[in-house]
């Protein structure tokens, strides 16, 4: 190692660590982009890869089902990538994720569809958004990790809204490429060609962030685990990871089923959703959905912001009550006027940044000799039962009520806010992770370094 470390204490919000912020969130938004591209399309997915004798609703929840499966992989490459991760290092993972990522959206692009191979067309799909689901598994809680040990003691909620903000700009950006093709292309076009050429755009953006992660360091953090022989070439075993981290587990879990909620139903299912039910144009629904996620990014700067300085629970309290009375109330007004429906929408996105607030409390929770084992399965696994089910589950629920998705993303923030009156979990670091104010550091975990998952 050419050099020890600077304590936490020590460390500074200087040009090194917002070069490292600046390339992990841009790399992070264009990996981000290549996952959630597949549901600004899904109506045309459906109606390609399924036979046109089911009806256009069961058509898109076939592809919503699809677009599930991505989330189910999710653990699997959550397990891999983190328990390497903590052997290897964070920024091996951190880089590798992305081009697993770029490949099979490449791919995506190139599928043959059901008119032309029948039932292959589906199953060749679904396995690219496994092969996606695996790579993102490891990306955004690498990333995470990455970052939330990088970040100095005074700006860790800052840094963490950062990349919460990189991995939204993923979700803007796919926003507005979906609203240029909408835009530029006709009903035929898209439903011809036009769909596939997000996602060639999608493997050109995976090559573009290998490149910039190239440029980023080792965490200080894994860099003081060396330095100490704090890394073992075996894992920990999984099952002993959850037994000493049950309550981060849990709390952890919660907090994710909030964020799927609000995030799924407000910013991925909301636009094809107000064009199915209210008959809203496509492209006034990318375009509102544009803005509302640019405000998304507001949202996750302000809140790692705000938790640096009054604790993450009173943001989390606040956050998740506006998310619920946003959302009701960009539902409820259901069709209105262009302007009308930008506002709203916005509004809604602003308050959906409190979704930063799960790395916040997430990668503190965590012990560093497993922090990225632990944090990668823990969300993952959450997020791949809860993220997958609500597109589902959603579309289902609103053949009984057009306020279905205002409904259930108001039931999950009432409890992701009741949450905020339980303190989280904060494990104790010696390299010398951020807590918060409204979380006092407990007494060390220590790790067994012996097993294997």
């Amino acid at each position: 190692m050419s050099s020890t470390p600077a304590p936490a204490g020590q460390r500074r919000l200087d040009r090194s660590a917002i070069k490292t912020l600046a390339f992990s969130a841009l790399g992070g938004s264009l990996e981000y982009y290549d996952f959630v591209i597949y549901v600004f399309f899904a109506g045309v997915i459906g109606t390609l890869f399924f036979p046109s004798h089911l009806s256009p609703l069961e058509r898109e929840m076939q592809a919503f089902g699809v677009f599930a499966a991505g989330y189910l992989a999710r653990p699997l490459g959550g397990l891999v990538f983190g328990k390497f991760g903590d052997r290897l290092g964070r920024k091996r993972m951190f880089t590798l994720s992305v081009l697993l990522m770029a490949v099979p959206t490449l791919l995506i692009a190139c599928l043959p569809t059901f008119d032309q191979i029948g039932w292959f067309a589906p199953a060749l799909l679904l396995v690219m958004r496994v092969l996606q689901g695996v790579a993102v598994g490891g990306e955004l809680t690498g990333a995470w990790v990455f970052v939330g040990e990088h970040s100095p003691p005074k700006h860790y909620g800052f840094g963490l809204g950062t990349i919460t903000a990189g991995s939204s700009g993923g979700i803007l950006l796919g926003s507005l490429v979906a609203y240029v093709v909408h835009l530029h292309f006709s009903a035929a076009q898209v439903h011809d060609f036009a769909w596939r050429l997000p996602f060639v755009l999608g493997g050109v953006f995976g090559l573009v962030a290998v490149y910039l992660r190239s440029f980023l360091r080792e965490t200080p953090v894994f860099q003081a685990m060396i330095e100490r022989r704090q890394v073992s070439a075996r894992a920990m075993p999984l099952r002993a990871i959850i037994s000493q981290n049950r309550f981060a587990l849990a709390y952890l879990g919660l907090q994710t089923w909030t964020l799927a909620a609000a995030l799924g139903v407000v910013l991925l299912l909301a636009p094809s959703y107000m064009q199915r039910v209210y008959g809203v144009p496509a492209a006034q629904t990318m375009a509102a959905n544009a803005v509302a996620t640019m405000a998304l990014l507001v949202g996750n700067l302000l809140v790692g912001w705000a938790t640096d300085r009054v604790g993450s629970r009173v943001v989390m309290f606040v956050g998740w009550v506006g998310v619920a009375l946003s959302c009701h109330a960009l539902f409820a007004g259901l069709p209105s006027s262009f302007g009308w429906l930008v506002a709203h929408y916005a509004i809604a996105g602003l308050f959906v940044g409190t979704i930063a607030i799960v790395p916040i409390i997430g990668v503190r929770a965590f012990p560093a000799a497993v922090r990225s084992t632990g944090l990668s399965f823990g969300y993952n696994v959450f997020y791949a039962i809860f993220g997958g089910l609500t597109p589902v589950l959603v579309s289902a629920l609103s053949g009984l009520d057009h306020m279905a998705p205002a409904w259930y993303v108001m039931v999950l923030c009432a409890i992701g806010a009741a949450a905020a009156f339980f303190k989280p979990s904060v494990a104790s670091d010696e390299a010398g992770l951020d807590t918060t104010p409204d979380t006092p550091a407990p007494q060390p975990i220590v790790a067994r370094t012996h097993g294997t998952a």
